[in-house]
């Protein structure tokens, strides 16, 4: 009996959360209001070309490989932009770059270095994206490296309550910088590739 009057109270009692009771009697309108018309303001079309790049208007007959391969030979590509894997990790580097390489890694000071495995790279108005990987001589990413040493001292501590178990260590790991010299696209590389069965995959 007490339960029953319970219940009930609970079904009927006012939501307390005044966000959900206005929820629960909001109705939804089936129809859609007309949006507010801005006067005065350029059309949108306008605003949007604003943003676009040279390659505007993509085609399917390979007009814009063409385009892409004119850029990078009048050299008007802008900067050079790419994503690479090294040691486990993916970078986005541009030429100039500094990027630390943490664990050991088998170069020395001064070794000048090709990076293979290239992501993605891109330009002012274009991208090369890799399946997984862009195919091999398409992009050139040179670095070297410039200093081997150890990363800052960090603190591992360990501790179990109630158990007068406290430890503390530190320690300090290897790590590598490495300087992006430069960032190359191969034009002679750029075919017009519909089949994904030509491109050479590789992991």
């Amino acid at each position: 009996m007490m339960l029953n009057r319970l219940s009930t109270f609970f079904r009927t009692a006012p939501c307390t959360n005044l966000l959900t009771n206005l929820l629960r009697t909001a109705t939804v309108p089936t129809q859609r209001l007309p949006l507010p018309v801005a006067t005065g303001l350029a059309p949108v079309s306008s605003i949007v070309s604003r943003f676009n790049s040279s390659l505007v208007s993509p085609q399917q007959n390979g007009s814009v490989l063409e385009e892409v391969k004119k850029q990078v030979e009048s050299g008007s590509e802008g900067r050079l932009f790419a994503v690479v894997q090294l040691c486990g990790k993916q970078f986005k580097i541009t030429s100039g770059d500094i990027i630390i390489v943490e664990g050991y890694w088998p170069p020395t000071n001064g070794d000048q270095i090709r990076l293979d495995k290239v992501l993605l790279a891109g330009g002012k108005d274009f991208s090369l994206i890799g399946r997984p990987l862009v195919p091999q001589g398409l992009v050139d990413v040179r670095a070297t490296i410039i200093e081997k040493s150890l990363s800052h001292t960090r603190t591992h501590f360990r501790k179990k309550r109630r158990k007068q178990y406290m430890r503390i260590n530190f320690y300090r790991t290897q790590q590598t910088m490495i300087r992006i010299n430069s960032i190359d696209v191969n034009s002679g590389g750029l075919k017009n590739r519909n089949n994904v069965d030509d491109v050479e995959r590789f992991y």
